[in-house]
């Protein structure tokens, strides 16, 4: 055994949204305002947008805390949209996320991807958990325009648990200087 780490297997979750592929686009790439399906947090970019290269952190609505980081790869309207991902809160390196919207009779065929993580790390297990929430709680706002109950239940949970923030995911900690050299 060399002790060298294993690469995490490309996670592949997928479902049928029963709406435009413009208004499944429009709210995947929403900026400055809560996304109900990324946990409430708030993308934020240094130049107010997703063009390539730009590095992008996810922060809570008051931006006190940064949970997510990266840069953008690749920005392809209305149909993909890519970026690479690191968790404030874990040493973890950063994987590529990938989001794919194919139109299909009735709806829009969404595609979450993520890979180049470590099996078994922090990360992994996180995306592993969090990628069906995501999926599903874009389709639900696109097909009614809200979260499902479960979500929001969440979501308030997350705003009581605010203070037990790791001081890691402070959003003073994550300039976008910092994440640039990811």
């Amino acid at each position: 055994m060399t002790g060298e780490a294993k690469p995490a297997e490309k996670q592949v979750y997928r479902v049928k949204i029963n709406a435009p592929i413009e208004t499944v686009w429009s709210e995947l790439v929403k900026q400055d305002e809560a996304l109900p399906f990324f946990f409430g947090a708030v993308c934020k970019t240094r130049a107010g947008s997703l063009a390539v290269g730009e590095p992008m952190a996810m922060q809570t609505p008051n931006g006190k805390f940064t949970s997510v980081v990266g840069k953008v790869l690749e920005f392809s309207p209305p149909n993909r949209y890519a970026h690479t991902l690191k968790f404030t809160q874990y040493e973890d390196d950063p994987v590529t996320v990938e989001y794919d919207l194919q139109e299909v009779d009735g709806g829009v065929e969404f595609t979450l991807t993520t890979y180049g993580g470590v099996a078994d790390s922090k990360t992994e297990k996180a995306m592993a958990q969090g990628s069906p929430m995501i999926t599903n709680t874009l389709k639900a706002l696109c097909e009614t325009g809200k979260a499902p109950l479960g979500t929001r239940i969440l979501l308030g949970m997350f705003g009581l648990m605010a203070p037990f923030t790791p001081a890691a995911c402070r959003a003073e900690n994550w300039p976008f200087d910092r994440i640039e050299k990811l």
